[in-house]
């Protein structure tokens, strides 16, 4: 049987580091004209497109990831890392966020090393290497990256191989020391200690709760005239100490800036049904299981021993690769000839709902006619449904999004912060029959539109590398 045949696209960094660290992988490297996305052929002819799945498959075959068990948390947080990471140059809040993930850390799942410690360090390597020292140990520096960096590269349990002149230079001489916040505290308040215990000299015996306060405001302006600064005064014991303590100036915590809302926070994928059969306990349900290009051991992935399908899909996509269970209301609106077997594309970062006893792990996009202004806005469920088709060519797992807003996915979509509801209404169709973020349909014009993602243009075209996405004759018709 020939091996797997791996052909790396030339923006690929991660690939490359790994085939020249663990050369015993059973694979091939096509030396073929370079795709724009990589893509591993299997055995038996099957593809994998996409480096994080790429990578995650790989795992199962370089020893050390193979032999280590990983918890379904861990198994998630390592896919977290490979989306997060997957950009480039990596988001600035994706490496903050990976800065507090290591300052506690050896390694990005705590001490067990992981594919996402060789993807991660491969991918945000070259940035590293441009920081300035501040940016690297300074006071608000990725010091925690600068570390975990540092040993990535040089441990020899990972085994990377990566020649001398390529690692980040980490210098002792330039590192930047700072003291913490607290410090300078501490020492304010050991000199005004000082003054305190004058104080409770002067006013020690004096009886009477009014004089005691007086006496206190006089020792406060004493400590400030002399030291030119705020000093805490503890005057006296029990009641009265607690009283001058309530009347501290509370410090207010810095306002957290609001997040920019964007369509680039949808996971879009391209998704491929396998099978579909009409939900067991719902009559407008139809049930499908699709491969998204999820990698071995996603909490979402539906296991293999749990799904029953037909010996004819079974043997079609023997090995049979990961796939989500997805529930979708399209009985009745979409024949269950045109679900068998297609490409569609789906949303895969909403958070998971169990509809009539089955659990989905996905939404399947569909377009149908909007409703008219003030009329009913279930109408559309009456009239005809089409599902949005991703390009020829396309394959399972491959990014889709909207031009002009192109940026990594959040891991899940917090369903609190109604970021689907913001941005959905925009999704539509045109003349043209291409599906498309309208910004005015979704509200963004005007002073609606701050906190929103400016993006290029007013409309932006749903596409993935092979084209644009587009339904079958539904011309102005929302998508949802």
């Amino acid at each position: 049987m020939a091996s797997p045949v791996l052909s790396v696209s030339p923006s690929d960094v991660t690939l490359p580091l790994i085939l020249s660290s663990y050369k015993s992988l059973p694979i091939t490297v096509s030396t073929e004209e370079k795709p724009a996305v990589s893509s591993l052929t299997l055995s038996n002819n099957d593809t994998i497109a996409g480096t994080n799945t790429i990578v995650s498959h790989l795992s199962t075959l370089i020893p050390l990831f193979a032999k280590t068990t990983y918890t379904d948390a861990e198994s998630a947080e390592i896919t977290q890392w490979l989306t997060l990471t997957s950009a480039t140059p990596i988001p600035e809040e994706a490496i903050a966020q990976l800065n507090r993930n290591l300052k506690f850390r050896t390694t990005i799942l705590g001490e067990k090393l992981s594919i996402a410690d060789v993807a991660v360090y491969a991918r945000i390597k070259s940035q590293v290497a441009s920081w300035s020292d501040e940016q690297k140990t300074g006071e608000k520096g990725y010091r925690y990256i600068v570390r975990w960096v540092d040993f990535v590269q040089n441990t020899p349990d990972l085994g990377l191989q990566i020649p001398a002149e390529e690692k980040i230079v980490v210098d002792p001489s330039k590192v930047l020391v700072y003291l913490k916040p607290e410090e300078p505290v501490k020492e304010k308040k050991k000199e005004g200690g000082v003054a305190g215990e004058d104080s409770k000299k002067k006013v020690k015996g004096r009886a009477g709760a009014g004089k005691v306060k007086e006496e206190a405001e006089k020792v406060k302006e004493a400590v400030k005239d002399a030291a030119g600064r705020a000093a805490t005064v503890v005057i006296g014991e029990g009641k009265q100490g607690k009283k001058e303590k309530k009347d501290k100036p509370k410090r207010e915590a810095p306002k957290k800036e609001e997040p920019v809302i964007s369509p680039s926070q949808i996971d879009l994928r391209v998704g491929h049904i396998l099978h579909c059969m009409p939900h067991p306990n719902a009559d407008s349900l139809f049930v499908s299981t699709i491969s998204m290009g999820d990698p071995e051991g996603s909490p979402l992935v539906t296991p293999h021993s749990e799904l029953s399908l037909p010996s004819e899909v079974l043997a079609e996509h023997a090995p049979l690769p990961t796939v989500r269970t997805v529930c979708s209301g399209l009985n009745g609106l979409v024949p269950i000839e045109e679900m068998q077997g297609r490409k569609v594309v789906v949303v895969a970062n909403l958070k998971p709902v169990t509809m009539r006893g089955i659990k989905s792990t996905a939404m399947v996009l569909a377009a149908s006619p909007a409703p008219a202004p003030g009329g009913d806005p279930t109408a559309h469920k009456k009239e005809t449904v089409e599902l949005v088709t991703p390009p020829e060519g396309a394959v399972a797992g491959q990014r889709v999004y909207f031009e002009g807003y192109k940026a990594e996915p959040e891991a899940v979509l917090n369903p609190k912060k109604k970021i689907w509801e913001q941005i959905q209404p925009g999704f539509a169709t045109t003349s043209e029959l291409d599906v498309v973020f309208d910004r005015e349909k979704a509200g963004w014009t005007g002073d609606a539109a701050q906190g929103k993602a400016p993006g290029e243009g007013p409309v932006g075209k749903l596409v993935t590398e092979g084209g644009v996405c587009k339904v079958k004759s539904l011309v102005g018709a929302a998508v949802r």
